[in-house]
């Protein structure tokens, strides 16, 4: 009986030490997290460093004369190459790892270590990135996915030009899955072939065909998303909402509109030429020309609006580039939306509560054709917010 207590009351010390070990390692690990931060410079003043973090928190540093200050060029992953600094050469818009001092004293912090990544240096990778998307990628919505073949089969574009790719996956490609409220590339983590699900949307980079029916893919970025078209009911501008009944179930849908929300608004006679188009498609027939439209003639509109912003689209209805069209037409704002107007989105999966992605207004002759102008749409979300958009 006396052995029994005794190896009870060890087994007891026992789960309190091994409580107490893993409260100092967690403990530690916070220590290890709060000693660092990311994030993109805000302003410079003296020796007094402000940084918004990629967490959407606002710090300030103490930047003394003996912390260390590297430069890297985007993608580098060590400091072998690193150029030295003065902290006058920082700048608003940098990109910095800062560590902390953890023995500095006083209410500020102080850095020890700051790595930065100029922004000039890194708008030029986003421009060559942006480059290779668009010359080398494909983007639409996934039809089916074979983990075991490594073989994923895309619906792309839109209208006329929809048609079929097949994407093959090989055990050096790399695989990326969006973070659930967002397209942005910089921001997606790393997931398997069998993450990626039918209804998926999927961009693709690497080697096509001559017929660009077949992608040996270099990277494949995918996420899950939902598509929404409807009229909105009420707007709370104070709150960056809008209530929107969405025609296919019928029901309202509260949507949030952060600041990093695409909304664009499409003039009416894009609008009403993207419709004749995907109208025709979808019965099978021959697509209409809208020459006969004033202001479509070969997909070009002059107009100006949206702060001044001019579309201009010359042969892109004609030749298939219609997320084009969506890119560049006028951009639109929370205030200027309107209760009762038509719109359609991109927006975080969820029932009555999402958050908005990609926003288009102006959308009324579209929703004549609300399949074919979902695929649309979900191309065009992923053309203009997703890879090219990397590292923002």
């Amino acid at each position: 009986m006396k052995s029994r207590k005794i190896e009870r009351h060890a087994a007891k010390l026992a789960r309190w030490a091994l409580m107490g070990v893993l409260l100092c390692t967690a403990q530690w690990l916070s220590a290890q997290a709060a000693a660092r931060f990311v994030g993109t410079v805000t302003a410079v003043n003296g020796d007094m460093l402000t940084v918004k973090t990629d967490a959407g928190e606002v710090k300030q540093v103490q930047v003394p004369a003996g912390a260390s200050l590297k430069r890297i060029e985007p993608g580098q992953r060590d400091l072998s190459a690193a150029v030295t600094i003065q902290l006058s050469d920082l700048a608003t818009g940098d990109r910095v790892l800062v560590k902390l001092d953890p023995a500095a004293t006083g209410d500020t912090a102080q850095a020890a270590q700051i790595i930065t990544i100029k922004s000039a240096d890194l708008a030029l990778k986003q421009q060559k990135e942006r480059e290779e998307w668009q010359m080398h990628g494909v983007g639409g919505l996934v039809k089916s996915v074979d983990p075991a073949s490594g073989v994923i089969v895309l619906t792309a574009g839109a209208g006329p030009t929809t048609r079929t790719v097949t994407v093959h996956v090989s055990p050096t490609t790399v695989l990326k899955r969006y973070a659930p409220a967002s397209v942005r590339y910089d921001l997606a983590q790393s997931a398997p072939i069998d993450a990626i699900h039918t209804g998926d949307q999927l961009r693709a980079r690497g080697k096509k065909n001559t017929t660009g029916t077949e992608m040996e893919a270099e990277e494949v970025v995918s996420g899950s998303f939902r598509n929404i078209a409807g009229t909105i009911l009420s707007i709370q501008e104070d709150a960056s909402t809008i209530e929107v009944k969405d025609l296919a179930t019928k029901k309202p849908v509260t949507v949030h509109i952060p600041p990093d929300t695409q909304m664009h608004q499409l003039p009416e006679t894009v609008a009403t030429m993207i419709a004749t188009r995907l109208k025709a498609t979808s019965a099978q027939s021959t697509p209409q020309t809208t020459a006969a439209r004033p202001g479509a003639e070969g997909g070009r509109w002059n107009g100006q609006s949206g702060g001044g912003r001019a579309w201009a689209g010359q042969g892109h209805a004609q030749s298939g580039e219609m997320q084009q069209m969506l890119n560049r037409a006028p951009v639109v704002t929370l205030k200027e939306l309107k209760k009762g107007q038509a719109v359609m989105l991109v927006s975080t999966e969820g029932d009555k509560e999402v958050t908005a992605i990609t926003l288009l207004s102006g959308v009324e002759p579209l929703l004549e054709a609300p399949a074919a102008s979902q695929n649309l749409l979900s191309s065009w979300s992923m053309g203009s917010g997703g890879a090219e958009e990397a590292a923002q």
